[in-house]
């Protein structure tokens, strides 16, 4: 089992660096009046119905998850999002960057971490209530979402051919990836490393097969990179590695109040309609759109 899982995430990692998997390129392409890819990333689930039917033969139990209203969810997607516009990539594009040879990455990934152990350490009085969603329902809905995206990128031309087609089979992978492992995103490793370190239990550290998916994902997007010659290392200061440190605090812990990062809400949250997940991601976006404000307003013109 361990060895389809790393490679369904060696392939995951491939597509979502060969398309640019990323909630800022898609706010950006927003704001310049071409929501598309945008909408591509939000319905890059759509296929979870197909994992969820496999579970339900297999006897493995299904992971999709779906929480009510709650404040938490909003704070934390805005908190995620702010600092994902100053990072200029979510999660799995940070990762994509890091894979091409971007070094500031790495400082992100370090400000996650922390991030993650700040709220394992202080943990805010919340209360998170889950729903049991009528599965039957759920499934004829995304069914036939996913019929009518198919004929609407078929009926398109390459380009949006290839975006629908590459974000819906992103989903349908880690739809399968989850039931494997749930917690197999960069958010749950981190998650699951803050605590052991918050709490000095050697018990609370991931197994060994996190790391190996881990390294799977890395793997993948660098063999996406360097066959399309986007590998170039890239050199970076002190003060960007202050920012992206800054960014990946507050990407750390927006995700640890919304339950997850944007890779858990687009592909758990939201193809059960969960309130809770949409409330994240609206957060997340209305989040991208203030920090691109504030990056754009205030930052670069300081710069200049």
């Amino acid at each position: 089992m361990l060895i389809i899982t790393l490679g369904l995430v060696l392939l995951l990692g491939y597509l979502a660096q060969s398309i640019g998997l990323c909630m800022v390129r898609g706010v950006n392409e927003w704001r310049k009046g071409k929501p598309e890819f945008l909408l591509a990333i939000l319905f890059s689930g759509v296929f979870a119905w197909v994992s969820t039917l496999y579970s339900s033969y297999s006897g493995i139990p299904p992971q999709f998850i779906a929480y009510d209203f709650n404040i938490w969810f909003v704070i934390g997607g805005i908190l995620f999002g702010f600092g994902t516009a100053f990072n200029q990539g979510c999660g799995v594009s940070t990762l994509s960057k890091l894979s091409r040879g971007d070094s500031k990455m790495m400082f992100t990934i370090i400000g996650w971490l922390i991030g993650w152990t700040i709220l394992a350490v202080w943990i805010p009085s919340t209360n998170h209530h889950k729903l049991v969603m009528p599965s039957d329902i759920t499934i004829i809905v995304l069914i036939s979402l996913s019929i009518a995206l198919l004929v609407w990128s078929f009926i398109g031309d390459k380009e949006r051919r290839k975006l629908w087609l590459t974000m819906m089979s992103i989903g349908l992978i880690a739809g399968f990836v989850f039931l494997f492992d749930p917690k197999w995103p960069p958010s749950g490793l981190l998650h699951k490393v803050s605590h052991a370190l918050a709490n000095s239990d050697n018990t609370l550290w991931p197994p060994k097969e996190s790391y190996f998916i881990f390294l799977a994902l890395l793997i993948g997007m660098f063999s996406a990179a360097w066959h399309t010659k986007k590998f170039e290392v890239i050199k970076s200061n002190w003060q960007q590695w202050l920012l992206h440190l800054m960014a990946g605090t507050f990407m750390g812990v927006g995700a640890s109040l919304a339950l997850g990062g944007n890779d858990s809400q687009l592909l758990l949250a939201l193809p059960t309609f969960s309130p809770g997940g949409i409330l994240a991601v609206s957060g997340m976006i209305l989040g991208i759109f203030i920090g691109l404000f504030v990056r754009d307003r205030y930052v670069i013109k300081a710069k200049v």
